[in-house]
């Protein structure tokens, strides 16, 4: 099988003031590869500050690399150009529930991402929020709810629902499952599994969990500094580590 996503060689350096004028280099990225196949998830395993997020940033257009290559489906993607990039892979913050405007309508939310990534009318936005609903477990006339009106799972639903109505390939969550308690976290990642199967969908997973990593995770990287130190098949990583940070790290966390 073909990769879906292939990134090659990613560096990524910050200016940081020391000063009034001087500055100095941070290396966020030091030559990040990886691929990712459809249907698979790719958990990204560090502590804060070891690149992550940067990478996820990089994937949707946020951030720009200092060099480095990005092919999604075989074809090169501009990684400066978010627009390119905004449907085939979403990204989810952590506590991505808070980021709903509370005084608009989930139907107002998601008509707009339509509008701004689509060329439906307003009939087939209807249908399409409709069905988007449906698939994550909400009923359609939830659309016209606000977002003080869910519970804390729904509104992890509805957050979903802004990621996946436009269909993409790769949906990265970003830390977005830390917040939720153990019960509604469950019920989420069984939803994602089955979203996975059903679709083809594939995952970045960016989270410290470690019981997470292994029960979604296809192949794992464990970064550190902007390094990629151990990178394999999850249970690889897991069983027989090669790097003495990664024993460390999971060494640290209780099985």
């Amino acid at each position: 099988m073909n990769n879906l996503l292939d990134v090659k060689n990613l560096f990524k350096t910050y200016q940081k003031s020391t000063g009034l004028f001087s500055h100095k280099k941070i290396e966020a990225l030091k030559d990040i590869s990886f691929h990712l196949k459809a249907g698979e998830t790719l958990a990204l395993l560090g502590e804060t500050g070891s690149g992550k997020s940067t990478v996820a940033k990089i994937l949707v257009g946020i951030e720009r690399p200092d060099s480095g290559e990005i092919q999604f489906d075989g074809l090169k993607i501009d990684c400066c150009d978010h627009n390119a990039t905004n449907r085939r892979i979403r990204y989810i913050f952590q506590e991505a529930a808070r980021s709903l405007n509370p005084n608009q309508k989930i139907a107002d939310i998601l008509h707009a991402v339509l509008r701004y990534s689509t060329t439906m009318d307003n009939e087939q936005r209807q249908q399409k929020i409709a069905e988007t609903l449906l698939l994550l477990g909400l009923l359609p006339e939830h659309a016209n709810y606000y977002p003080h009106m869910f519970s804390g799972g729904q509104l992890q639903r509805v957050a979903l629902a802004r990621a996946l109505i436009l269909d993409p390939k790769v949906l990265i969550l970003d830390e977005a499952l830390t917040a939720l308690d153990p019960s509604l976290r469950a019920q989420i990642v069984n939803l994602l599994l089955e979203l996975q199967q059903s679709t083809g969908l594939s995952y970045i997973l960016i989270t410290n969990q470690l019981r997470l990593v292994r029960h979604m995770a296809d192949q794992t990287m464990v970064m550190y500094q902007g390094r990629a130190l151990d990178y394999a098949p999850t249970q690889q990583v897991f069983k027989a580590p090669e790097h003495d940070y990664t024993k460390k790290l999971l060494a640290s966390s209780p099985s």
